[in-house]
Formats: structure tokens, sequence, C-alpha cells
């Protein structure tokens, strides 16, 4: 009888996907021979709470509201209640007919949330758009409840996590075992309900706590004290992003009363050792922390390798509710909404990061350090069974950064088996994504990229050892958004040394980068100095005094630091996101950008056109290597004289939404017209030197001749591209 595996991800992380770990675990254990459930406890808790009668007994719970707007949330209880299933119903694309009444603002109870609308353009999702337009609604009216749940229930509640403000920088297991101590909330009460439900149903012999996120600690946590306490027999393990970088440094012996074990980095062989180990106990450990003797004890890896790629890069979601999660809109701009609207199969092209040098990140974890990727063949092979499983054919590639190579090779894949999909992931803002290269990744089904455009300054781009600078981030973000791709971009404010200047600076390309439409969301975060990262490593290079925490032998991650040489990182805050939260709905582009700060801060000291003048040194540096190969995207060519004059032909190009008809010498024509053929996806490589000899042998000259020509240039808006 095959051992039982209940794998659990505690509340909460995303409402419209489920978070990937529990999926990439459940197909390398049931592929050995292990029955494995696994549960996405937030998803659950969210559905309880949001229905009629989760909110007639939340409501319940309320004797007097703290706030004007609560009082007011309160006052509509009837409302809210009567109408929070029809909602789920419509979040979860199953009742679509609600669009108009959402959208008439009579159907649905408003609070404060829905002051935004005051603020935004009233046309802004067009006279056809009228879903998107309810999903946003119902978004507000869903961050209403929360507000309300916050205030009166328990304030560590949201959407994306739960009682995180306590797991954030825990150097002390304290407070946390201080809380868990207590009788718990109402939501705990909650989450353990629907826990019990599923270890009484499916009765595991082990049960495995994913915790991606701060966010996600302390619900595992009430899980892990609920089997201590209800079910001696099951075995308990705490494994995921959190404790891969926090606990690293564990001494707290106080933690393993609520779970057995706590692995760090990829969980496939710690958890196969843990199992065998049962049945074996001269079976080490591997990469594992235990209870040993009053004393907590780690068992690093002794063995020589992890399993590859290939072997563990396949989630399998078929035991999840993928047609009960919400698709919900927090933000009205078209790249945001991706983190939160759609149902994205999660995947990983790679891993590990192939750059891994930025000294801001946790460039020593195994996470980031090893790198290991699959061939494109195997990654469209996974593709096709999820699609196949899920019904869905959306991706989201969750690497730390896709490798454009790989992307190449990828694209290429899913052209030539026909495969209709969707996908956005994490980049770096390098030369290698070209103009070209991007028309294929869009040609392949890419929507979106996001990536770190950080500090937005050459001097710190460099210290950051960024790999990148301006002109390289100008050049990519040109070439995906001249694609068709949308582009998200990372900002970062504080780091070491950054000064006002350097600041208000960043924030004049990044309002130029808005301007000229090169990117279309961002996100500002402040600078973290973590234990992990090269800074951290050595903080004298970088102008840092590391100031704290205390050890407190439990987490050890984000530490506190003196900045001497930069600015007053705080000063600037507010105004970083309030502007960057109007860039991204084409607000305020013309103002001036001491418009955003309540304090004064220094003018730009860059030129107005900083952006443009190097979109025109790009614009005329496009080069082939000899090596790169040729590919047509575009429709097959159809050759027709002219009947007119015999010296000149027509060559038609055929694209989705119109034909470019060139009118070109008749041997030109009739050339090319054999040639683009030969170049599609699925035809034998042909490189840009033999694309050359063949043109010499025709014509005697080079094809370099035709690289700035109109003739050229067509072809590429036709669909020719030169790829590295």
């Amino acid at each position: 009888m095959s051992q039982k595996v209940l794998l659990v991800t505690p509340p909460l992380t995303q409402l419209n996907t489920p978070y990937p770990a529990t999926a990439y675990l459940k197909y390398f254990l049931s592929g050995r021979g292990y029955e494995v459930q696994q549960m996405d406890l937030g998803i659950e808790l969210i559905l309880k709470i949001f229905s009629k009668t989760g909110l007639t007994d939340l409501f319940a719970q309320v004797e007097e509201p703290h706030t004007e707007n609560c009082e007011r949330i309160f006052s509509l209880k009837n409302s809210y209640v009567n109408t929070v299933d029809a909602v789920i119903r419509y979040l979860q694309n199953k009742d679509l007919t609600l669009s108009h009444r959402i959208c008439s603002r009579k159907f649905l109870p408003e609070g404060a949330r829905f002051r935004v609308l005051d603020e935004m353009d009233e046309n802004l999702f067009g006279k056809m758009a009228v879903e998107d337009k309810a999903r946003f609604l119902a978004t507000l009216y869903m961050e209403d409840l929360g507000d309300f749940i916050r205030e009166n229930i328990d304030s560590g509640f949201g959407f994306s996590r739960y009682q995180e403000k306590i797991s954030v920088t825990a150097s002390s297991f304290d407070d946390l075992h201080t809380l868990l101590q207590a009788d718990g909330s109402y939501l705990d009460r909650l989450i353990i309900e629907l826990f019990d439900e599923q270890l009484q149903s499916f009765k595991p012999d082990y049960c495995g706590l994913s915790v991606p996120f701060p966010g996600n600690l302390y619900g595992a946590l009430i899980c892990g004290r609920h089997i201590k306490a209800h079910y001696a027999d099951i075995s308990v393990f705490l494994g995921g992003g959190y404790p891969n970088t926090e606990l690293r440094d564990l001494t707290e012996t106080r933690v393993f009363d609520y779970v057995d074990y706590i692995t760090l980095d990829d969980g496939e062989l710690p958890l196969l050792r843990i199992f065998e180990k049962a049945k074996d106990s001269s079976v080490s450990l591997q990469r594992t922390f235990v209870l040993e003797d009053g004393s907590v004890r780690y068992f690093p890896q002794t063995e020589k390798e992890d399993f590859p790629h290939t072997e563990t890069g396949v989630p399998d979601y078929s035991d999840l509710p993928l047609d009960r999660y919400l698709n919900i809109i927090e933000i009205a701009n078209p790249m945001h909404r991706l983190w939160n609207d759609g149902r994205w199969n999660k995947m990983t092209l790679a891993h590990g990061c192939y750059w891994k040098r930025c000294s801001f990140c946790d460039v020593t974890l195994d996470y980031i350090e090893r790198y290991d990727e699959a061939p494109a063949k195997v990654l469209v092979d996974r593709m096709e069974t999820l699609i196949e499983q899920t019904g869905q054919s959306g991706f989201h590639f969750v690497d730390e950064a896709a490798p454009p190579a790989v992307l190449k090779d990828l694209a290429i894949e899913i052209i030539k088996r026909g495969l209709v999909v969707s996908w956005w992931t994490n980049i770096r803002f390098e030369r290698a994504f070209t103009e070209d290269l991007c028309k294929l990744l869009a040609a392949a089904g890419c929507i979106a990229v996001s990536g770190g455009l950080e500090v937005a300054s050459d001097r710190l781009l460099l210290k950051m050892k960024k790999g990148t600078n301006l002109t390289q981030v100008v050049q990519s973000t040109s070439a995906f958004s001249k694609a068709g791709i949308l582009v998200h971009s990372y900002l970062m404010y504080g780091f070491p040394t950054e000064t006002a200047q350097e600041t208000v600076d960043a924030l004049e390309v990044v309002r130029q980068l808005f301007s000229h439409g090169l990117v279309q969301s961002g996100f500002w975060h402040r600078f973290a100095l973590t234990e992990h990262s090269p800074i951290a490593k050595n903080a004298e290079e970088y102008d840092v005094e590391i100031t704290g925490p205390e050890f407190g032998g439990f987490a050890k991650n984000e530490l506190t630091h003196k900045d001497s040489l930069g600015a007053n990182h705080d000063l600037y805050a507010d105004g970083l996101r309030k502007s960057l939260f109007n860039f991204m709905h084409g607000v305020g582009l013309e103002n001036k950008l001491d418009f955003w700060f309540e304090v004064k801060v220094p003018r730009t000291t860059h030129a107005k056109d900083l952006i443009q003048e190097k979109l025109d040194n790009i614009s005329s540096q496009l080069k082939y290597l000899r090596k790169d190969r040729a590919l047509w995207l575009g429709g097959e060519p159809v050759f027709v004289v002219d009947e007119q004059n015999a010296d000149f032909a027509e060559l038609i190009l055929p694209s989705q939404s119109e034909d470019n008809i060139l009118t070109l010498p008749v041997q030109v024509a009739e050339w090319f017209s054999h040639l683009l053929p030969q170049l599609t996806v699925g035809e034998d490589p042909v490189s840009y030197d033999e694309m050359d000899d063949y043109y010499q042998q025709y014509f005697g000259s080079s094809i370099d001749d035709l690289v700035y020509s109109d003739v050229w240039n067509e072809l590429r808006d036709s669909g020719l591209v030169v790829l590295r």
C-alpha cells in the first residue's frame, strides 16, 4: 500500500490561479508511487467567507463597526449577503450575463473603494468592454468587504496574505509563538474547519505545508498545530520560498511544536529521504532541519546532485478546483491585470538564474544560483500536457529571468507544432532582445514581459552589477513594444548611495519611457538589504553599514542598515508611487516632476529628449552576423508579373490583417517568392550567410546592400526575422 501525502498551500497567495509548488511536488511524487493530494486553503477560505452563508455568519460576529465606511457596509449587509454569490459566480466566469447589471451601478452596494472611480476617465473601458468594467467593479466590491474584515474581524487578513506582518523580519519566534498559543481568530477557525475536512477525507500519512511567502507562515503553523493536537500519526513537513530564504540559520526549537521537518531548497530530494528514512533508519536526511535531543539539527546535502529540471519541471494541477478561482481586476491597466486576471498555468523554463550577479539579489541561494534548463521540445511537451489537463492555453513562466536563447528555441518549437498559446514571463532588459527576436516571441504567443529596470541610473545599474544600462533598456523595451508585447518594469529606490538627484532623474527616465509607450506598467520597490545578497556579504564595498537585527534563532533575511551617502529615501516614497500610478493610466505625463511630491525635490538633469535620442541611435544599428538564422513568419508569398511593365512584378506578402504588396524588379520578386517559403519554421535552417550566398549567385552582389533599403524594411514588417 502506497504512502499518502497531502500537500497544502496555506492562506493566502493568489485568487486567480494556484501557486505551483504543490503541483510540482505532486507530479514528482506521484511518479514514484506515492498517493498525493493537494489543497489550496486560500481559495477554499475565500469561497467559504464570500458566500451567502459565509457573509451572514461573518456579519453576525460584528456588534459595532469601527469606522464610518464599515458602518455603511454593515448597514447594507443584506445587500452584500444577497449579491455575494452572484459576484463570485461572475468572477469565476460562470455567469457573465450579469455584466450589464453590475455596470449599472445600481446592483452592487458600494463602499469607500468605489471612490477611485471619481478620479478615473469614465470612458476608460470603452462602450463595448462591459465585462472588464464589471470585473473591475466586482473587484472593488470584494475589496470593500476585505476592508470590513480587516477592520472588524481580523487585522491580519488580505486577499494575497494572512498575518503577514507578524512573519516579516521575525528574527525571534516569540510573537508568533504567543499568537499561536491563543485561542485563534474567527478566520483561524474557518481555516481549520476546511483543513480538517480534507484530513478526515484523505487520511494522509504525511502533510506538507508549502510556505512561499511570509503571508503563508502563520496559516501553515496553525495547520501544523491542529495536526499535532489531533492527528499524532501524521508527520508534518514545511518547505517553500520562505524557509528557503529566511530559516537557513534556524536554532529555534519551539517551531517543532508545530512541524516535524523543515526542508530547504527544492523539495523533491528532501521529501524522498524523509519518506525513505521512515522505513530504513540508515537513510540520511538531506537539507532538512529536525528537533533531536532537545536541539535543532540540520542535515546538509551529502548526495552529489539534485534531480535535473527534466525530471521535476512539470506541475500537476489535476486535483485543484481550477474552475473555482476568481478573475479580478485590481488596477485598470492591461499589463498589471495579468497577475490577478486569468487562469494561468504556472511553469518554469529553467531552474535558477542564468545571470545571477545582481548585487541586491539572493544569488547565493540554490533557487537562483543553480542554473539548469530543459530542452525546448521537453518544455513544449509539458505545455501540451498541461493544456490537455487544465483546458487552459495560458502560461505564466515564473523563472527568475527567462534566458533569451531558451525563449527563442521555445518560440520556434511552439510555431513548428502549430500550438496556440498565450504566455508571459520575467526577463532581463538586455540587448539580446532584438526587434526580430521579439517578433518571433509575439508570433509564438508572448503577450507580456516583466523585467527589472531598478534604479534607472547607469551609475547605479553598474554598481548593482545588473549587466544592463539605459541604452539596452530602451533598445529591448522598444523591441518588445513594437512587437505588441506589453512591458512591466520593476523599479527600485533607496539603493545604497542613491542621491536625491538620482531618484528624481530615475523618475524622469520612467516618465519618458511611459510617454514613448516603451513600458505599460511598473511598480516601485524600496531597496531591501538581504542576508544572502552580495551587498550583505561585502557591505563596505557598497558603503553600507549593517545595523541589525539581532538574530533571535528563527528568521534571518532582511537586514537593517545605514546609507550614509544616500538621500533620505523615505521622503520620496509617496511621490514615486503616486506618479507611477498615474503614468500607468496615461495621466500626468506632461506634469513637472515636483508636482508629485510634498517636499522640495531637485530638478532633473536629464534632457527632455533623452529616450528619443537613444531610440534614434538604436534605429541605425541594424547588423547581422553571418551565422544568424533567417526565418519567415508571414504567409506564403504570391508572385504576380506586372502585365503593363514586364520588368516589374508584385510580391504579395499576406499577414493576419492585411496584404503587403511590394513592386520589385521581376528577378528580385521571383527570388524572394522562392526564398521566403524555405525560411519558414519546420524547413531546414538557413543562415544569413547562406542567404547572402544565394543572393550573390543570383545577382552578383551582397544582400547586405538591401539591409537598409525600403524593400528590406517592408520584408521585416511582413514577417522576415534574422535571429542570433
